[in-house]
């Protein structure tokens, strides 16, 4: 049981999202999951251009490292997004990174992992932000546990306070891929989102043909 953690502040080892996300690492190697935290600030991701290269080869033209992170963010069992508020969302880099997602969203490439999300903010939003980011797991076809929003509104305690939920949030996450825990309400939600996407690509088969035939390999056009 792998998890893949991607921090989206920058602020390395001062970051207090950063400590929550390690804390949730923490419950979730409790819970017998191995654990990868990476920062998103470390890495060079450009933006994406729009292009459609995903689309029709399955790959991207930029060379940065956005595919060796893609590889380690497709194999995982479980996300966990984390990020501080920035006017009302998450950082720029974060952002950047979801982006370059348009190819898993037509390919569902989540469906089957768990995830969650933390956000921290100064003032306020907290709690908006990281279900925005629980929103894009589920988007690419994934399926959520929960989130965490901590507004420190200037109690310097706040974050310590925080850090027996992060773990159980994270201990919730490596129960809920070993259980293969089912959430009705977001079952229905895949399954429209899987069949606008099919739609999408088969309209757009001709050009979109990486993306045509990973759906055609997974049976999709069978009964069209």
């Amino acid at each position: 049981m792998k998890i893949l953690a991607i921090n989206g502040s920058p602020r390395g080892a001062e970051s207090s999202t950063r400590r929550l996300l390690q804390a949730a690492c923490t419950g979730a190697a409790s819970a017998g999951a191995e654990t990868e935290l990476v920062d998103i600030c470390d890495q060079e991701i450009r933006y994406c251009t729009g292009c459609g290269s995903c689309y029709r080869s399955g790959s991207c033209i930029l060379d940065d490292d956005f595919e060796a992170l893609y590889s380690l963010f497709l194999a995982a069992d479980g996300i966990i997004f984390s990020s501080p508020v920035y006017i009302n969302s998450v950082t720029a880099q974060l952002k950047t990174f979801f982006d370059r997602l348009a190819d898993a969203i037509h390919c569902q490439r989540l469906t089957g992992t768990y995830g969650c999300s933390i956000s921290t903010a100064g003032g306020s939003h907290a709690e908006e932000v990281a279900e925005y980011q629980n929103s894009v797991i589920r988007v690419l076809g994934g399926t959520t546990v929960g989130s965490l929003g901590v507004n420190i509104m200037g109690n310097p305690a706040a974050i310590d306070a925080a850090i027996p939920a992060a773990e159980a949030l994270g201990g919730d996450l490596a129960a809920a891929i070993l259980e293969r825990r089912r959430y009705p309400d977001q079952e229905e939600e895949r399954r429209m989102m899987r069949e606008r996407m099919i739609e999408l690509v088969s309209f757009h088969q001709d050009d979109w043909r990486s993306e045509y035939e990973f759906w055609r390999d997974q049976g999709a056009f069978s009964d069209r």
